[in-house]
């Protein structure tokens, strides 16, 4: 017996303050991966159920220096309900050795063997003995850890259970500090600390463990499989001399994906307890109460060498300057990319490698591998380093250069894909980072669904052939034939061949996208395509005047990008859901005479255009209210530009129209286009201002109205009414009061 007295907390705030955090962590555990009271888990199916016939081999470890706990130890381990194989009673430079090898002689048990040394190889010594031995399981305990007679029962037959096979189980646990404001992570001594850390049970707080709780890592007794014991030395540890609880979980988390659990107790039966003597003699009174247990970042980088890291910091650097966004770099370490050069190469103190505030994480690639050629280790060591920060500070995207090895490329696009968080994993080439800072504007939410652009991709089933004509089929066959979308993530860019692009045309479109389309914040139905092209002609208007946009909205934003009821046909690119309603739709409405066309929009001149597919889907666009993103930049700077060579319209027989070449070819756009957008990013989808087909300014409200106003589009609704439709297959389906 242990003589002692249990503290107790009398701090009220404090009390309240655990038991709610204790509360959340449950609660979190308990819909993420369940957790089971002591009962349920003992009626689980197990490998090792009492009344099977197979009995798992155990030995036992008890590491003894000073304490006199020897007897009650050994005493309750011979009463288990489920024998032990053998137990080890270590004596490594105690100066008790003599009679501790009396006590273990005296109980004359051949399966106790007593192991001593003059040298003290501390805490890890138990753990280099357990490699040696031939059993199942083994049960690691320190000196003042008196199990209750019913633990080997419980212990093994929770590890035999399919769910808790990997994981290493133990009866006291802690879960480490929570990142503060300022980025750093407070001592667990830190008095009334919100951030703290967490100790379980916790009977200063008065909290048992009636629920089987992970924690990040154990204390005072492990009994895991003999086939894990052996990750503890996969990695030399920074110090022998102690941290070997923090060591294990660590290096099973990340080399073997192998979890750590505090196992539930019977309050009512002692014999189930870890400790059936004294539980915990003292606790120090730490705290944390933190509302998201999940802890988020935007971005993570990689970088496997210093010139990785020069490449990428422009972005990461913007990230970190951005109001609201969290984001660090991984580096390789070692040899390939010490931490300390790759500090100096972002012009941050070298200092940052030792802080406690996360800025770049070293990963120490080298510390397995040694001077070994093979690039299995490198790989094997980056995987599990970047799975494990991954899980912790669950990233938004992982962003690494598209040239690095391609072995640690494999690395990470593994570790990223173990994210339940779906971590999105990009790869840019070296002279684009520069071009992609705009990423940092984007909400990380936006951010992964770069994934769906590479599925998409990967998946496209291109075999780099043309579609051949004999008979031409003309301008309205070859665009609304050229393309059909095959998800809801296919879109389509249309480019005659008169078009010149920007060479910015392509981070238009996808900065456009994310912002405006798959921010789950943003909501634009009315968004149907997004132009590359800035026109300089009112074109709906028999007098075509000349426009300037950047005049037009100086009052707002000189270069804010706007909405606008006209689609663009001089490089756009289309939403698929409104490419389908547009494909029915001019199935619905086609005619060779362009005057049998039921739909006529008051005063514009698109009513007599003859064979032209943009009259339908200015028709369709008119009628349901959508519009389209433009460009808006000096002189009318664009991501395309028309070459007004001869076709369909330009220079065309029956087309009495002239055109002068300056009104329709626009200069392209050769440098950074952010600089010119309202505060260097695009605004919120809320103050884009939106233009009616004549170039006014109104509401998309009043668009609507205008449009339902017309009553005439496929089915007949009332003035208030406008058409919905299936986006799967484009069809109308009813009516709806927008």
């Amino acid at each position: 017996m242990i003589d002692f007295e249990q503290k107790k907390s009398t701090d009220a705030l404090m009390i309240k303050l655990k038991r709610e955090l204790y509360e959340e962590v449950l609660q979190f555990q308990e819909k993420s991966m369940g957790t089971e009271t002591f009962s349920q888990l003992m009626e689980m199916k197990s490998k090792w159920e009492l009344k099977s016939p197979n009995t798992p081999k155990i030995t036992v470890i008890l590491n003894h220096f000073k304490r006199k706990t020897l007897c009650s130890q050994l005493n309750s381990l011979l009463h288990q309900t489920v024998p032990f194989h053998h137990v080890w009673v270590l004596a490594f430079g105690s100066p008790n050795e003599v009679s501790l090898k009396k006590i273990v002689e005296s109980y004359n048990d051949s399966r106790i063997s007593f192991i001593s040394s003059t040298y003290d190889f501390k805490y890890y010594g138990r753990f280099q003995m357990a490699l040696q031995m031939e059993a199942d399981f083994v049960y690691i305990l320190d000196d003042d850890m008196i199990p209750g007679r019913k633990m080997l029962e419980i212990l093994s037959h929770v590890a035999g259970t399919d769910k808790y096979k990997n994981s290493v189980l133990g009866s006291i646990g802690r879960i480490l500090p929570f990142r503060q404001k300022d980025y750093t992570f407070p001592s667990y001594r830190k008095f009334r600390s919100k951030e703290a850390g967490l100790y379980l049970p916790d009977p200063a707080y008065d909290i048992t463990v009636d629920r089987i709780v992970q924690v990040d890592f154990l204390s005072s007794s492990w009994f895991l499989s003999a086939e894990l014991v052996k990750t503890l030395f996969i990695e030399t540890p920074l110090t022998f001399m102690t941290g070997e609880d923090l060591h294990l979980s660590y290096q099973l988390q990340k080399y073997r994906n192998a979890d750590s659990f505090v196992l539930p107790v019977d309050p009512k039966d002692k014999e189930t307890w870890g400790d059936s003597e004294h539980r915990l003699a003292y606790v120090s009174e730490t705290t944390v109460i933190f509302k998201d247990i999940v802890q988020e970042i935007d971005a993570l980088f990689y970088a496997h060498s210093i010139e990785e890291v020069k490449s990428l910091g422009p972005l990461l650097d913007k990230f970190r300057s951005t109001v609201g966004k969290k984001a660090y770099i991984a580096v390789s370490g070692g040899t390939f990319c010490p931490c300390e050069d790759a500090a100096t190469a972002l012009n941050w103190p070298r200092s940052v490698c030792k802080e406690r505030r996360f800025k770049i994480f070293d990963l120490g690639v080298g510390a397995i591998s040694g001077n070994a050629n093979s690039e299995v280790p490198v790989v094997q060591a980056v995987y599990s380093s970047m799975r494990g920060l991954i899980k912790i500070h669950n990233p938004s995207v992982l962003i690494a250069v598209s040239d690095i090895d391609s072995h640690v490329m494999k690395a990470l696009k593994m570790a990223s894909e173990t994210s339940t968080n779906k971590t999105t994993f990009i790869l840019l080439p070296r002279p684009s980072v520069s071009k992609v800072l705009w990423m940092a504007d984007l909400r990380s939410a936006a951010l992964p669904s770069n994934y769906k652009t590479r599925k998409l991709v990967q998946l496209a089933p291109w075999a780099q052939n043309l579609r051949r004509r004999i008979i031409q089929g003309g301008l309205i066959r070859a665009v609304s034939e050229s393309w059909y979308p095959s998800s809801d993530d296919d879109y389509g860019l249309l480019l005659e061949d008169d078009i010149e692009v920007s060479p910015y045309y392509y981070l238009w479109i996808k900065y456009a996208l994310l912002a405006y389309h798959y921010d789950p914040q943003v909501s634009l139905p009315e968004l149907a395509s997004i132009s590359l092209y800035t026109p300089r002609l009112v074109e709906v208007v028999k007098e075509r005047p000349k426009w300037n946009a950047t005049e037009f909205f100086k009052q707002i934003h000189p270069n804010t990008p706007y909405l606008h009821q006209l689609p663009c046909s001089w490089g756009a690119v289309f939403f698929p859901k409104q490419w389908r309603e547009f494909y029915v739709y001019m199935n619905m409405r086609f005619t060779e005479n362009a005057k049998q066309n039921p739909v006529q929009i008051p005063k514009s001149r698109t009513n007599g255009w003859q064979a032209s597919w943009k009259k339908f889907l200015i028709d369709m666009m008119y009628l349901r209210g959508y519009v389209a993103l433009y460009p808006n930049f000096p002189n009318q700077a664009s991501f395309s530009t028309n070459h007004m060579e001869p076709g369909a319209h330009i220079a065309a027989r029956d087309n009495a129209v002239k055109h002068d070449k300056s009104d329709f070819e626009v200069p392209l756009l050769k440098d950074d286009f952010r600089k010119f957008l309202p505060g260097g990013k695009l605004p919120p989808a809320s103050k884009l201002p939106s233009l009616n087909l004549f170039n006014r300014v109104v509401s998309l409200k009043e668009l609507k109205a205008v449009g339902a106003n017309l009553g005439e589009d496929v089915i007949e609704c009332n003035s208030r009414e406008t058409v919905v439709v299936d986006h799967q297959t484009g069809l109308p389906l009813r009516c709806a009061i927008f």
